[in-house]
């Protein structure tokens, strides 16, 4: 068996059935070796960032492990992007690069390079993958395989690269080693907690409890398990951001925390006298430049499956639980809890109605209106930008709904080909949506999902400018606006004709009320221009070193102390 039909069946023999990636010299072993079989199916995109995206996307979606392949040099270094991404999100995806045949590599030598296009990715990319690794031989190969899929998929998952040199891909292994190498069984180890009994003690005593729910619990938790702890318990939830849509339909779900969150979860988790965190890191932007002012008076219990997230404390007197955040949430709900109190439940629903509206703005009503219009089980994909914080404070998500984000790395360019990788890895209908700037960076995607005809539509917040960036000009720069308008050296081209040019359905949207449930229903690649012709911001927003509850722009202070004092 040639090595490179060895790691297509391997890829089968896990269940993956679709890859992305941009053909090159150093891969065309491989790239000849998915021609080769229908069991897999092999997509061309047009950049190694878009293959590298559609493989965060296909693994998200899917719970499988994704996988992109680019050839050496720059073909390989385009994927760094999507490597980050992945790494700092906790996707699994399989990274291959190919590289120059190994005697042409220029070994120990000090030089810069030997062979064409030679170039050390694994140096690049050690930091930020659970392994990264250069193929020596076909039985490394066989073995580095194993090492990184058990890799991606144990713990906290996290993007693995192989970088294989090409006369590695065309050598022949042994068909019986080779087959026993396949049928071996991958074993992923479980990270059980110890601490349940102190986690329900502490649950039991407090009488303002709060469970946080992070992606660290999204990405594996099911709907139906999550539902019914939530329905036993009642406990109030509060999100990260990227994690919003978890718990959506709950009736005690009070929003996201952090710099951008809803002012109802910021003020919840300000009142709580106990918080259970599930994982979520517990960042900056999630508690605030001062951690100490973040839930003052709550006990913080941090359950995270990474110890060295739970070395950057909030407070000394964290209980901290290293362990799979999707297994506790399991071991507890077979334990016996109290419901939390009406009374409790009261504070926050008071809370809940005495701020609700008061970041009312355009795009954000935008956002709820075209929610009622999408589908139970389409997904969502956002870019990064404002257009992804008024989804998160704004859509009203449905329980079949998946929505994926770009979070820790915040690549713009994220959403198009994310879109494209969870289309197959659901062969659901995506809505992708981007600002003018996101939609930029990978707009050649536009014709893969024109190519393959793929039920993708693209919606584009177009305010001419580059909107978080400016609204930070407007509160720190004295408006002085330097690359983010068109005034200041940022333009944005004509969609329509962009449109026009890869064949896809256009339409233009200037207010709520040209809004119809057949624009998010199509049957063929779409893209809607949503005009944004006023100023744009995102609000609350909160100022650096401000307490979480006291966001921009702040609420008159008689309701303040009214809220202080519930």
């Amino acid at each position: 068996m040639k090595a490179s039909d060895y790691i297509v069946q391997y890829l089968i023999q896990k269940g993956i059935t679709d890859v992305f990636g941009y053909p090159g010299g150093m891969v065309t072993h491989l790239m000849d070796s998915f021609y080769r079989t229908d069991n897999i199916k092999a997509h061309v995109c047009y950049h190694e960032q878009g293959a590298a995206f559609e493989a965060c996307g296909y693994a998200q979606s899917s719970g499988k492990l994704g996988v992109a392949y680019a050839t050496s040099g720059p073909g390989a270094t385009n994927l760094i992007t999507g490597i980050c991404n992945a790494f700092f999100d906790s996707v699994p995806v399989l990274f291959i690069t190919g590289q120059v045949n190994t005697f042409e590599a220029k070994g120990a030598l000090k030089v810069r390079q030997r062979g064409f296009q030679e170039t050390d990715i694994i140096s690049m990319v050690q930091n930020v993958t659970n392994y990264a690794h250069y193929v020596t031989s076909t039985d490394d190969l066989m073995e580095s395989l194993e090492k990184a899929y058990v890799s991606a998929m144990s713990g906290r998952k996290a993007p693995v690269l192989l970088d294989i040199p090409m006369n590695i891909q065309r050598a022949e292994i042994d068909d019986e080693k080779a087959k026993k190498m396949l049928h071996a069984q991958s074993e992923i180890p479980v990270k059980e907690c110890s601490d349940i009994e102190q986690i329900v003690q502490k649950l039991n005593q407090a009488k303002r409890p709060v469970l946080l729910l992070g992606a660290g619990l999204k990405q594996n938790v099911t709907p139906h398990e999550l539902e019914q702890f939530l329905e036993k318990t009642h406990l109030p939830v509060v999100t990260s951001m990227i994690a919003f849509d978890t718990a959506s339909e709950y009736p005690y779900h009070y929003g996201f925390l952090g710099a951008y969150g809803t002012r109802s979860a910021n003020w919840i988790v300000a009142k709580s006298d106990l918080l259970i965190s599930l994982g979520a890191r517990l960042d900056v932007r999630q508690v605030g430049g001062i951690r100490e002012n973040f839930a003052p008076d709550a006990q913080i219990i941090r359950v995270d499956i990474d110890a060295e997230e739970l070395a950057y404390p909030i407070r000394e007197n964290d209980k901290n639980i290293c362990a799979d955040a999707v297994q506790v949430l399991r071991q507890l709900a077979d334990c016996d809890i109290q419901q939390v109190s009406d009374e409790w439940l009261q504070v926050c629903d008071t809370i809940r109605e005495k701020v609700s509206g008061i970041d009312d703005n355009t795009p954000n009503q935008i956002i709820a209106k075209i929610s009622t219009m999408i589908q139970d089980g389409t997904v969502i994909t956002t870019d990064v930008g404002q257009n992804q914080v008024w989804i998160a404070q704004s859509f009203q998500c449905k329980k079949n709904q998946k929505f994926l984000f770009s979070g820790g790395h915040g690549a713009m360019g994220y959403s198009l080909p994310a879109g494209i990788g969870a289309y197959f890895g659901t062969h659901q209908p995506v809505i992708s949506f981007t600002g003018d700037g996101g939609f930029q960076m990978n707009l050649q995607e536009l014709e893969f999902i024109r190519r393959e005809n793929l039920p993708v539509t693209v919606v584009v917040f177009n305010n001419q400018s580059l909107g978080m960036i400016r609204h930070f000009q407007q509160m720190y720069f004295e408006e002085r606006y330097m690359q983010t308008t068109p005034e200041s050296g940022y333009t944005v081209p004509p969609l329509d004709k962009i449109a026009n040019a890869y064949d896809l359905e256009y339409h233009c949207i200037h207010s709520t009320e040209e809004l119809h449930e057949g624009l998010f229903h199509a049957e063929r690649p779409t893209l809607i221009e949503i005009r944004l012709d006023e100023p744009t911001f995102v609000f609350p927003k909160l100022r650096f070193g401000t307490p979480n509850q006291d966001q921009e722009p702040l609420i008159d202070r008689n309701l303040y102390m009214e809220l202080m004092a519930l």
